[in-house]
Parts: C-alpha cells; structure tokens; sequence
C-alpha cells in the first residue's frame, strides 16, 4: 500500500475545501476567501520557454533570480486548500528556494560555477543539465555595518498581517549587530518616522522593538510617499562602504500617489544608482501585489520573499538573514553556448523574465540580478541530444544570408560564462567553464534530483506542455531523497501530497 503522508485532520481539512470551493478558498483570483473581500491578487503574465534550435539560436543569455516568494506564496495557496493562481508560479524560485551545497568561491572570486548532466525524468530521450552559481560567504563579522530602514505598511489591509509583520522584524533584529542601525518608516494614509536611525545596542534594541510593538494599521495606502520618506532616511545615515538597505513590508496595495510598477520602478532604480539597495517581503492574502513586489524588488538590486507565517520569517530573516541582506556580487548574469554537434535543442526551464539579448551580456550598463553572501542560484536546462530524431524544422526559419558556424568538437557539450560586478565596482568580471562528457552521470546526486522534482512539481503547477509529469510521480521522485536539517524537504513532500489531494 501507498504510504499516506497526511493526518486525517489536515484531511478532512481538505475534503471540507474542496467541497465548499465555490464559497472558500482562492482560485486564479476569482473566489471568495475567509474574511477577505474579493480577490484582488495581481501577477506578471509568463508563457513558458520553447526549445531553441542549436543551429540556429546557440546562445542563450539570462540574469540569476534569487528571489524565493513565489515557492511559499505557492506553499500558503496550497496549504489553505486551494491550487496557486496563473501567474504566481515562477518555476526558477521554486528551484532556488532550496539551498545546494556547491563549493565555495576560491582566490579572488566571489562566485563559483558548476555543472551537472542526467536523464531528464519526463523525458528519459532528454537530458537535463543543472548549472550551480554560488556567492562567496562572508563571515559575519567581516561583513560591513548595515543601514537599514523598515518600511512598513500600515494601511487597513494590512490589519490581519501586522502581528506575523512585527514577529518578522523580531527575527530579523536577532540577526542584527551593535554597529548596524534601524530607522522604521510606516505609511498609510501618509507617511509617518516612527523611529530615527537608531544603533543595535541593547538600549537600541528595546527602543526598535518598542517601536515595532506600537504599531497599529488603518487608512489608505499612500506606499510611494513612505518608500520617497525612507530613503531620504538611508541617504541621511549613509554608510560609505557599507550596506545601505531599505526593507518593505507590505502587501504591495499602493492607490495613492505613485502607484505603477513603471513610476515605483523608475524610483527605485534611481536610489539603486546611489547604492541604497531594496528589499520587499509580502503579506497578506487577496490583496496581493505580487508583480508589483517582483518588479521593484528586481530594480532595487534586492530580493522578494513571502512571509505567510513564521516558519519562513525564520528561514528569509533568520537563517539567511545576510544571504538576504547583504549583496556580494551584483549584475550577475550567465551565458551558455551549446555545441550542435552535441545537442540539438534546449529550453530554459523558468526565468522567463530574466531573459537577456545576447549583446546584454558584454554590455556591463545592462542591469541584472545580485547575489547575497553564500547565496545559491540554480537553473535548468532540457537539452535534447545530436542524435535525437525530433524534427524542429516547423519551429525556426533560417536565414538565407547568415552561414552557420561548423564546429568540429565532439567534445564540450556547452560552455558557460558568467559575469558579475563587486558591488563597488561598475567594470565585471568574467568566469567560463567547459562543460564536457565527464559532466554527464549514470546516478546523479540528491541534489540534482531535488532541483528536478522541484521544477517538475513548477511546471506542474503551472500545466506546462512539456512536462507530462503527475504529482503522484513527483512524490515517487522526490521520496528517496533525504531530509535537510530545517525540515524543507520533508514539507516539500508533503506539498506535493496535499496538490495532489487537491487536484483529485
């Protein structure tokens, strides 16, 4: 028999959703939920990548993603019984939500690159490769005093948030030293300094937490005045050398003032330019501004997590703390160059927004995405092999002008570059590496397997036409794999049971 991972209490939870969906329960933003009104959610539209033909598009050009809200806001949709909207699955933050252990940076590189090859599970005539980025872990003490100022959102649809909001910034404090400092902004109807840049010492710290813990919401939400108000605060106490951050909180509900993803993005890339950099955590159910956060999250050379309760509070604030914080190397972006004597097609599994023209590359003006200190980033590629009989011919015109290039190596399967810039620095660096038939392994690790199942269980979701994949069949994969020491991949199981559920 099947083993049954649930309990029967989280059982007849979901038996009493499904029966009662018209009443509760989200689904693709239309139905009603809990105590909320409609709702109102808004995520960026995706289509999912098409394989590319070698012989006619070799290269393909993208910027990291470290962002991981997508995976938990997923997470809290499921857990509350509900399949997450259209929209709200980004497969490359699902992927990235977990950490790999890939070797750390050597010398004078802040970044290092690996690569592995195997079987693709929903296709066994594909294989998948997995390129593995790691940012250099710097010691905490090494790491430069923080500037910081909470922005927070205390608008009335924020009312039921505020107290997991206020335990967030708990977990974050503990992370916190004496030489950082905190400001804490809150805007609703307007704009409000709750508290003037203050230091971490213990006399700091009961000022900061008594700020926090006084808090109450109401009003409108008037979001661009308080981000203008908080970054006037960074600039005020600016930290030459050091890391200048404002963190937002909010469920992204901006209708008063500067309310476009276009005006708050031309803002933040702005303060981006004078090295205060942002970071967004989203609250909230069925106000959601999802492609809001992503957005100027992106622009702000930051990152984008989902608190939905204190477990990943714990995880964003509390273990990855400066990982989330604090930027090792920025405008990370990646090449890869596939060889069509070896491979005649790929498709890059996620990162459908990040997607670079290959002159960005070289183009060190171009903006990409960062990397916090240890921070993983993690991508996909499907690759269908030289060999393989499929007929792309109906997917591409080729140029009668433009001769293709022959290459005779039968060696090197890809290569991959990568560029990156020192936070400080405008100029970039380049790494490569030659990925050849050594790469390609008859028992891949755990991790490699962990990075596919997560990525099927995505493209699941999301009703991909390439993945053929069942839930049931994700729950197979993933069962041998062992646990981590926080617990992520046993809930990850246990996720995918409960879709399962739902979907059934």
């Amino acid at each position: 028999m099947k083993k049954i991972f649930m309990t029967f209490a989280t059982l007849a939870f979901l038996m009493t959703s499904c029966a009662n969906d018209e009443d509760d329960g989200y689904y693709d933003g239309s139905r009603y939920y809990d105590n909320y009104e409609y709702n109102t959610e808004k995520y960026n539209d995706r289509d999912e990548n098409d394989f590319k033909v070698v012989a006619v598009n070799p290269t393909s050009v993208f910027s990291v993603d470290v962002d991981k809200a997508s995976y938990s806001n997923a997470r809290d949709y499921i857990e509350k019984g509900s399949m997450p909207p259209k929209g709200s699955v980004r497969t490359e933050e699902f992927i990235n939500y977990f950490e790999y252990s890939y070797p750390q940076p050597t010398g004078e590189d802040l970044v290092s690159l690996n690569a592995e090859i195997g079987k693709c599970a929903w296709n066994k005539n594909h294989y998948l490769i997995k390129l593995g980025l790691k940012a250099k872990e710097i010691e905490i003490e090494n790491i430069p005093n923080s500037n910081l100022v909470f922005l927070i959102d205390v608008s009335g649809s924020m009312h039921e948030e505020l107290p997991l909001l206020v335990n967030a910034f708990d977990v974050l404090m503990d992370g916190l030293r004496e030489n950082d400092r905190v400001a804490i902004v809150t805007y609703a109807d307007g704009d409000k300094v709750v508290l003037e840049s203050t230091p971490c010492t213990q006399e700091g710290r009961k000022k900061i937490s008594e700020a926090l813990h006084s808090l109450r919401s109401g009003g409108s939400t008037h979001g661009s005045k308080g981000i203008q108000t908080a970054y006037e605060i960074a600039h005020k106490n600016f930290i030459t050398e050091g890391n200048n951050r404002v963190i937002l909180a909010t469920d992204g509900d901006f209708n008063v003032g500067v309310s476009s993803n276009a005006g708050l993005k031309k803002l933040i890339e702005e303060e981006r330019e004078k090295n205060v950099y942002l970071t967004v955590l989203g609250f909230g159910r069925g106000n959601l501004n999802d492609g809001m956060m992503s957005t100027i999250a992106n622009a702000g050379n930051g990152n984008y997590f989902y608190i939905g309760n204190l477990f990943e509070a714990k995880k964003a604030l509390g273990n990855e703390l400066w990982g989330s914080i604090y930027t090792v190397a920025k405008d990370v972006k990646v090449l890869v160059d596939f060889n069509p004597n070896l491979v005649k097609a790929y498709r890059l599994i996620g990162y459908e927004k990040r997607l670079l023209n290959n002159e960005d590359f070289n183009n060190d003006q171009k903006d990409a995405g960062d990397m916090g200190s240890g921070h993983t980033v993690t991508a996909l590629y499907e690759l269908v092999p030289a060999s393989s009989d499929e007929d792309f011919s109906g997917t591409v015109t080729e140029s009668e002008y433009v001769t293709p290039i022959v290459s005779t190596d039968m060696t090197n399967w890809l290569t991959v570059k990568f560029r990156y810039k020192k936070p400080s620095e405008e100029t970039s660096k380049l790494q490569e590496l030659k990925v050849d038939g050594s790469f390609v392994k008859e028992e891949n690790s755990d991790e490699f397997k962990l990075a596919q199942y997560v990525s099927a269980f995505a493209q699941v979701l999301n009703e991909s036409k390439y993945c053929s994949m069942t839930f049931e069949d994700i729950s197979v994969g993933l069962s041998p794999i062992p646990s981590d020491p926080n617990g992520y991949i046993d809930e990850l199981k246990t996720l995918v049971h409960k879709a399962s559920m739902i979907k059934n």
